[in-house]
């Protein structure tokens, strides 16, 4: 394992001042459980100088009630994500992904902005994030900037974000109280599962049950994360019905291999996403998966 400098600053003041200083030879981590395996194995960045820790600052682990926003600190744990009540109640879906996380233990160490800056395709709380239309809010010595979370993929573990910005906060919308939300996940195994393949849906229908509003954001399917608007446009403006449904999980898989390519494990990915984006939809649509 390499050497390096471990720091614990006092403040996020503090944090973008080491930023600033060390760039790119500089790691932010809170749950740490990524970097630990990258280390371990000999990965990781090769000219690693300082692993900054934020675990222990309050100021970016928190969940807030801001009106109109769910307002969540970068350094908030998976299991504080699970146990709260405004996300079991706004967005429960969230909390259900964010459960999904590895094992108990990683869930209380790992966190959500872990989850997001580790940009992995697998990651359970992006395909939620990502159909919210969540804004991430980063932070450097020059100030802050606010951006959808989809504008910060390049590719699978790779963002676009600078050396010098810390994320501080991922904040997203509250649904109207007539909206539901679905989570839907396929891993190899229960307790340590990373996804092979998961699938976020929010929807809202009007009083004769018309689809008002859908967002379908699958994950571990697409190079970056994103919305599947031709899927979606499958149901807007209707009533559900099973051959849409089914309608809505074939664009879903269609889109998959425009975008990434027909492989080899297309056969098999390609029935599978379609069964988890029905399934997703008729748990969204409160009834049998």
């Amino acid at each position: 394992m390499r050497e390096f400098n471990f720091i614990q600053p006092k403040s996020v003041d503090e944090v973008l001042e080491l930023l600033n200083i060390y760039g790119s030879k500089a790691k932010v981590v809170a749950g740490g459980t990524d970097l630990i395996v990258e280390l371990r194995k000999d990965e990781g960045p090769k000219d690693l100088e300082v692993v900054i820790n934020i675990a222990h600052l309050d100021d970016l682990n928190y969940i807030k009630d801001d009106g109109e926003w769910v307002r969540i600190g970068a350094a908030t744990p998976h299991a504080k994500v699970v146990k709260s009540g405004l996300i079991q109640k706004e967005i429960p879906a969230l909390a259900y992904a964010a459960n999904s996380v590895g094992s108990p233990q990683i869930r209380n160490r790992g966190t959500i902005g872990g989850n997001i800056m580790n940009a992995s395709p697998a990651a359970d709380t992006v395909p939620v994030l990502v159909a919210l239309d969540a804004v991430l809010t980063f932070r450097s010595v020059s100030g802050k900037r606010r951006v959808p979370i989809t504008d910060i993929y390049v590719k699978p573990y790779k963002t676009n974000v600078p050396p010098e910005e810390l994320l501080v906060e991922v904040s997203f919308k509250k649904l109207p109280a007539t909206a539901s939300s679905a989570f839907i996940k396929l891993g190899r195994r229960n307790a340590l599962a990373i996804s092979r393949m998961n699938v976020a849906v929010i929807l809202d229908r009007d009083a004769e049950g018309v689809i008002k509003d859908i967002r379908i954001a699958p994950g571990s399917t697409t190079p970056v994360p994103s919305r599947i608007k031709c899927a979606e446009e499958v149901l807007l403006g209707k009533k559900p019905t099973d051959e849409l449904i089914e309608l809505a999980g074939s664009k879903v898989s269609e889109e998959m291999i425009r975008i990434s390519g027909y492989r080899w494990s297309t056969e098999y990915k390609k029935p599978v996403i379609e069964a988890l984006t029905r399934r997703g939809i008729r748990k969204a649509l409160g009834g049998q998966q």
